[in-house]
């Protein structure tokens, strides 16, 4: 049972991030204007709306300590705290198809690239996406696409969370990962209001969320994470005094 349900949970987990990092890529890079969503004015605004709300709040809401609470009790036979970080990136990822596959599009498209432009933004694009592929690598790839925990439940053993991050791009920056995200959504090659709410949206999310997850590591790391606080800056690469 505990096989069948380690691998129930990394099976749900994967297909899901899959889909929803494939459905991400391809909405933006189209400026959102070829997403699932039907419906017209002003139902669409506040459906849209709602779309970029439950995106935000709940993701930062299984990030506190309630929602590690929650996560889990969102498994059976007593394996929720185990297989919570799978089931995080599993809702994450749930959230993320959501916004992308059901946002209904304007029809308005402001600019579209060509050419010489639509090559170079493409590639930025790709780019962007690499970045954020390395910078979940550093902080810990199992932890961030979620097999951690599953592959430890059918081991049976103990999910091994890796240490605080300070390697790689987090030498740099403080959250590679979230610089990396908002950059994703700003390098797209088609320009309408859909893309430029989501840009918007995220971004600001990308800016203020990981607020909520340094709290949680200066609780946990002391002055080890002070310490990182003081000698890496948190978002752009400005460079210390002294360094």
């Amino acid at each position: 049972m505990r096989h069948f349900i380690a691998l129930s949970y990394g099976i749900v987990c994967h297909a899901t991030f899959l889909a929803g990092i494939a459905t991400m890529i391809a909405m933006m890079y189209f400026g959102m204007s070829r997403s699932a969503g039907s419906l017209v004015p002003p139902w669409s605004y506040l459906a849209n709306g709602m779309l970029l709300a439950q995106f935000a709040l709940l993701h930062s809401f299984l990030l506190s300590t309630g929602g590690r609470a929650v996560l889990a009790r969102l498994a059976p036979a007593g394996l929720g705290r185990d297989l919570s970080s799978t089931t995080y990136v599993a809702i994450a990822s749930a959230q993320t198809l959501l916004l992308f596959a059901a946002w209904s599009p304007s029809g308005i498209i402001w600019w579209q690239a060509k050419g010489t432009a639509l090559i170079v933004l493409s590639a930025l694009y790709v780019a962007s996406w690499l970045l954020l592929g390395k910078a979940m690598m550093d902080a810990g790839l199992g932890l961030q696409a979620g097999w951690l925990g599953w592959l430890a439940v059918f081991r049976g053993t103990k999910p091994v969370y890796p240490p605080m991050p300070e390697s790689g791009l987090f030498r740099i920056v403080r959250q590679p990962i979230y610089v990396a995200f908002a950059l994703t959504v700003w390098t797209v090659p088609t320009w309408t209001p859909d893309q430029l709410a989501v840009a918007v949206t995220l971004t600001a999310y990308c800016v203020a969320g990981p607020l909520l997850k340094e709290a949680r590591f200066a609780g946990r790391h002391g002055d080890r994470f002070a310490q990182y606080q003081a000698r890496v800056p948190y978002w752009f690469p400005w460079p210390r005094p002294g360094r």
